[in-house]
């Protein structure tokens, strides 16, 4: 058995999903035997539904801590998040952690779903755990919607970590107040990452908690060397510009980035011919010239290169202030190298 990194994590169906759903077992199972501390699992409305998936890695593990990263908060009643929760904390012997997102605002907007706010998430958090040390609550009428009753279980007295996805300032504050892990998101600078963990750290404190006690995790774009060309430009080139796409605005106020550069991508006439998420819907000639479109230091935050090289771009992680890193974008077999040199590294 390999030793056990309970510092880092790894993704369960990176990006669109792979090959399908059916694929989550054998990688869940592959985490946990490479050594991985926590598995994590993102929610695509396609099939990549959370609740499914998070069943079966939960039951087809043993050790490993199962976590989503992320689902959402307003797109299933209240009592069935909390449900759910319950259900795979106590199927995987305490394992799971439940992590939620925002959300995409314009994708929202088109299917006819609230926004969430900063307020509707700290809201909906503080009534989960009521729910789950088994109270009953009357007329709650707040931030996340208004409900007559709410009402699990009297004898429930549950300690389910709760995780958020944050981005902006007042999110990164949430976290700190609130959540027990706090994710961030992949591409962002080491000035970035500082700047963020400090955030939930000061927000910890000032709320009374241990600042400590809130694990705050860098997610690592980790494309090693080793993997064909073709796949190392979908998942850095791919999905940098895939991010782009979605919230662009938002990851360059987060990284102080140049607008005009992202302004000169979404003009771009290649850009625009591609049907759906670049990294997963372009060729390999379209992301080449999509790699010209991007600055080199916007893609240089990802770990690149040998096993050697990426194991060192993980560990500036820690040193920029990361509890814990989520090595990004890649399947557990794709890291083996990776997790076999960082291993081998850390007994040297």
């Amino acid at each position: 058995m390999a030793p056990v990194h309970e510092e880092l994590g790894c993704y369960l169906l990176a990006g669109a999903g792979g090959s399908g759903p059916a694929t989550l077992v054998q990688e869940a199972r592959r985490a946990e035997e490479l050594g991985f501390g926590t598995a994590f699992l993102s929610e695509r409305w396609n099939v990549k539904e959370a609740s499914s998936l998070v069943g079966a890695a939960c039951a087809v593990t043993s050790r490993i801590r199962i976590a989503t990263a992320a689902t959402n908060c307003n797109t299933r009643h209240p009592l069935v998040t909390a449900s759910w929760a319950t259900t795979m904390h106590r199927l995987s012997g305490g394992r799971f952690t439940l992590g939620i997102g925002r959300g995409v605002a314009p994708l929202y907007s088109a299917f006819g779903i609230p926004e969430v706010t900063t307020a509707h998430m700290e809201d909906w958090a503080r009534v989960t755990r009521r729910l789950w040390r088994g109270e009953t609550i009357i007329g709650h009428d707040g931030p996340m919607g208004s409900y007559p009753v709410l009402f699990l279980d009297a004898d429930f007295d549950e300690d389910i970590p709760l995780a958020l996805v944050a981005f902006g300032p007042r999110t990164l504050a949430l976290g700190g107040r609130v959540f027990d892990d706090v994710i961030l998101h992949t591409y962002f600078s080491p000035e970035t990452l500082t700047r963020c963990v400090t955030t939930v750290k000061r927000a910890a404190e000032q709320a009374g908690r241990d600042p400590d006690a809130v694990r705050v995790w860098s997610c690592l774009a980790t494309v090693g060397d080793h993997l064909p060309e073709a796949d190392r430009l979908r998942k850095t080139v791919g999905r940098l510009a895939t991010y782009l796409q979605g919230y662009g605005e938002l990851l360059l106020r987060t990284n102080d980035w140049d607008p005009a550069v992202l302004q000169r991508f979404r003009d771009d006439p290649v850009v625009q011919s591609v049907p759906g998420a670049i990294d997963a819907k372009a060729t390999v000639a379209q992301l080449e010239h999509i790699a010209t479109l991007l600055p080199s230091d916007w893609l240089s935050v990802a770990a690149t290169g040998t096993p050697d090289r990426c194991v060192a771009r993980i560990r500036d992680e820690f040193s920029y202030g990361a509890d814990r890193v989520i090595l990004h974008g890649a399947s557990p077999d794709e890291l083996e190298p990776i997790l076999a040199e960082y291993g081998a590294a850390t007994v040297r």
